[in-house]
């Protein structure tokens, strides 16, 4: 599908940045936009300029979120601020906005907790948005239904007209894959998380996390079921197996979209969302 071109395009030219901290020194008064996802396993900081060109990417993994909750506050601030340090030096300009995201359906103190670890880290929060809508504003979906597959949480959001009808954020996710497979190979949940992420054996490692996978795809159906929507995309980090979308499709009976790096679709969605910053 053409709406998946240009969001590969984007995909890869961040992957290219992700973490390698190049110096593109950035002229004076040149608008910029940050995103920050504070996801379960990791911390993302991602930079644009104003067409929503990848400037800089950076992750650190931290264990300051689960179920789509800070539970580290400390930790949370730490990380943001040094990924900041590193994206400020690389491209010599202070960044002083940012936006953030949550969980649909996040509400009251814990959607606040976001916006306070991005002005704890010296940026003033713009906008906090649902994870699902800001991998939708990279997929310029206008109808639809985007599947966000985080570390502690499976959410979906419905679209139509560019608007967001129906959300839903339910436990089961990339943690719930990492516990699966610790307790198969009789390993501590820090190397299993460890061989997830490394993807070894991938074949192998995914048919024992395969009935993890199946029931986000459950909860995918029954959710569809109330609000029927096509076509479907999946983002996320811990959706990053090759045989995920296939599990999707078998289990669901119908096409399932992803695009290359399904992990870095919901941090480009929150810099896009975020309004120019540095002066």
């Amino acid at each position: 599908m053409d709406i998946l071109q240009t969001a590969n395009e984007r995909m890869e030219q961040l992957a290219v940045l992700m973490n390698k901290d190049i110096e593109q020194k950035i002229p004076a008064g040149e608008k910029v936009k940050v995103g920050v996802d504070l996801g379960t396993s990791s911390i993302v900081f991602v930079v644009l300029d104003e067409n929503n060109v990848p400037l800089f990417g950076a992750f650190e993994f931290a264990d300051a979120v689960r179920d789509g909750l800070v539970v580290n506050y400390r930790e949370s601030v730490e990380v943001v601020t040094r990924l900041k340090n590193r994206a400020e030096k690389c491209l010599g300009i202070s960044l002083t906005h940012a936006s953030g995201a949550i969980p649909p359906g996040t509400v009251g103190n814990n959607k606040k907790v976001v916006a306070n670890v991005i002005e704890s880290a010296g940026m003033e929060a713009l906008y906090t948005i649902d994870e699902p809508t800001a991998a939708a504003a990279v997929l310029d979906l206008q109808n639809g239904a985007v599947v966000d597959v985080g570390g502690g949480t499976t959410g979906i959001s419905v679209f139509e007209n560019g608007e967001v009808i129906y959300t839903a954020d339910e436990p089961t996710g990339g943690t719930h894959m990492t516990l699966v497979l610790a307790g198969y190979y009789g390993v501590p949940v820090e190397e299993a998380e460890q061989n997830k992420r490394a993807q070894k054996d991938s074949s192998e490692h995914f048919s024992v996390m395969r009935p993890v996978v199946e029931k986000m795809a459950e909860i995918t159906r029954v959710h569809l079921e109330k609000s029927p929507s096509e076509p479907l995309y999946i983002v996320g980090g811990a959706s990053a197996y090759s045989q995920f979308k296939d599990t999707f499709e078998s289990y669901l009976k119908m096409p399932v979209f992803q695009p290359n790096y399904p992990q870095y679709v919901t941090p480009l969605g929150i810099a896009m969302s975020s309004g120019s910053g540095n002066l």
